[in-house]
């Protein structure tokens, strides 16, 4: 009986590494197709079973099962967008009053650099038109810019809906695939790991949008009894950002601290910080771990990994990404025996403790 022969470990780690490097490169280099069809294969396990529903329940044609459910997902973005461009749009007819305010406060600054600093207002005003006059003189390129940021915007929700639709159609034909590539003798495993992708990832999505709404609820009626202006479209703000992990609650802050302080006082605007800062220690300490935490169980440095990386090479849908890939990744590596390890690595503590306990039972 002939010995399988290892190839030596630096080797073996040359070609992991490369793996790991070439695998990268393609993911960047396939982001205008790869990020879209990612949210599509998200939103398709969202509206899994809703698209069932209508195919079992109604007896619709798959066809239009799924062109419904996604007629309902667009529906739902609509009515949050409208939410906050009325909000917006609020904020816009007190235009003239904000426009005083920045005027007023942009005088107080200047007397402030003055007595601090020694600039005279003369060479203040001076640098601030003279950054003016680039603005004006690249106002062209600034509207260009934006022009093709909304249309590459909405193309690439286009593009989203496309690919939900059919993910939702051919799902079953993307299943038998998966089924003939891994062979026969694999099913069970194959039918375990989707099974989990689909529960795991579809709790985690409905877990993040109950929070963003407990969130968006509990800001806007403290702001509301602190007497904050604009308190619902702060409120929003909060709880829209409070779902990008750790740099959402930074964004959430500073826009709401911008907005409060161009329409109140420097106190109304230490107060909402501090109120921002208050609820992101509620939610991050109780609010999700018992929401979102129990679907997802990643030790924080991993994830932490993840959002930088996924911002590297897909910018702020990387970040949206990141945690919901990793957590397909851990699904996977939990059920196939060479790949556990890696599993246990993304998990953490928590594993470690659910396998000492279970080794404990069974001795």
């Amino acid at each position: 009986m002939t010995r399988k022969l290892l190839a030596p470990f630096y080797e073996r780690l040359s070609l992991v590494l490369i793996g790991i490097l070439s695998l990268g490169f393609l993911i960047n280099a396939g982001k205008e197709v790869l990020d879209p069809m990612m949210f599509g294969f998200l939103f398709a396990i969202l509206l899994l079973p809703v698209c069932n529903f209508f195919e079992r329940r109604l007896r619709l044609p798959r066809s239009m099962a799924s062109f419904l459910s996604i007629v309902l997902l667009i529906l739902f973005i609509t009515s949050i967008v409208y939410l906050i461009g009325s909000q917006i749009a609020v904020l816009s007819e007190d235009y003239p009053k904000l426009k005083q305010q920045v005027i007023e406060t942009c005088t107080d600054i200047r007397h402030w650099i003055r007595a601090k600093f020694h600039v005279s207002s003369n060479k203040q005003i001076a640098y601030v038109n003279n950054t003016a006059n680039k603005i004006v003189a690249d106002g062209t390129s600034v509207l260009g810019t934006t022009f093709g940021a909304v249309s590459s915007l909405l193309l690439f929700y286009a593009f989203i809906n496309i690919f939900t639709f059919f993910i939702l159609f051919y799902r079953r034909l993307l299943f038998r695939f998966l089924l003939s590539v891994f062979g026969e003798k694999n099913s069970d495993v194959v039918f375990d790991i989707v099974e989990n992708v689909q529960s795991i990832i579809r709790k985690y999505i409905i877990g993040l949008l109950l929070e963003m709404l407990i969130v968006s609820v509990a800001a806007c009626t403290i702001f509301y009894f602190l007497g904050v202006k604009y308190f619902a479209l702060l409120g929003i703000i909060t709880g829209l950002f409070n779902i990008i992990p750790y740099i959402g609650i930074f964004t959430a802050l500073l826009l709401s601290s911008l907005i409060t302080f161009a329409t109140g006082d420097v106190g109304n605007t230490i107060i909402v910080a501090v109120s921002v800062l208050g609820i992101h220690i509620i939610d991050s300490n109780f609010l999700l771990p018992m929401v979102v935490g129990s679907k997802v169980r990643l030790n924080a440095l991993i994830t932490f990994l993840g959002i930088i990386l996924g911002e590297m090479l897909w910018g702020l849908s990387g970040m949206f990404l990141s945690i919901p890939t990793i957590a397909i990744l851990k699904i996977v590596f939990d059920r196939i025996e060479s790949l556990k390890p890696w599993g246990f690595l993304l998990g953490g503590e928590y594993e470690y403790k659910k396998s000492a306990e279970k080794a404990m039972k069974t001795e």
